[in-house]
């Protein structure tokens, strides 16, 4: 279930509620009654490792590994390759 971010305008606290994306959002703080505004707060998603960019996009030298791997289909006609082709501008 997500974690929802709240900030309340008469008393200033910031607190977090855990609710369903379906669920309504709070409109008035648990403590004083005020009214709250949803926060837009950091995401703990993140992305860790070489990842596909840095594996297969990153340099000119994966670029002519992947011409000699034969690919099955390459997308355009640099054969796949993005660095100096007219297409990829």
């Amino acid at each position: 279930m997500p974690v929802y971010e709240y900030e309340c305008s008469a008393c200033e606290k910031v607190f977090e509620v855990q609710q369903r994306i379906a669920d309504q959002p709070l409109t008035h703080c648990p403590e004083c009654k005020g009214e709250v505004k949803k926060l837009m707060s950091m995401s703990s998603f993140q992305l860790k490792g070489g990842g596909w960019y840095a594996d297969g996009y990153s340099s000119a030298s994966s670029c002519k590994e992947r011409k000699t791997a034969a690919p099955a289909a390459a997308p355009c006609s640099a054969g796949g390759c993005c660095a100096g082709c007219s297409s990829s501008s």
